[in-house]
């Protein structure tokens, strides 16, 4: 089992900057794909960025060049650093780990942390 928390979450105005972290315990594998998702009211999760162990990053167009995801391998810790923030970007942040061993997958979920982007 494994468990992820969350924090960083918070009220900001348009052009403000936030930075959400997540640290991961429990059964971790060596090799892992940390990431974070947001939901939105009314609207399904969907991926914001992730990075593997060594470092491979993917980022949702509507992101690139003002969010910046980051991780601490040796605390299991991933960052994502939040520039330029717009309204479009409030939503319920969540923390994500996948893990692969042979033909299992596992995945887990933090608790969601809430970004509000408003004047």
């Amino acid at each position: 089992q494994v468990q992820l928390v969350e924090s960083g979450g918070g009220l900001v105005q348009p052009g403000g900057s936030l930075r959400l972290s997540c640290a991961a315990s429990g059964n971790i594998f060596s090799f892992n794909t940390m990431g974070w998702y947001r939901q939105a009211p009314g609207k399904e999760r969907d991926l914001v960025a992730t990075m593997t162990t060594f470092g491979s990053t993917n980022y949702v167009d509507s992101v690139k060049g003002r969010f910046t995801i980051s991780r601490d391998n040796a605390k299991n810790t991933v960052y994502l650093q939040m520039n330029n923030l717009k309204p479009d970007d409030t939503a319920v942040y969540y923390c994500n780990i996948r893990m692969i061993l042979g033909a299992e997958r596992y995945e887990y979920w933090g608790q969601g942390t809430q970004v509000t982007v408003s004047s």
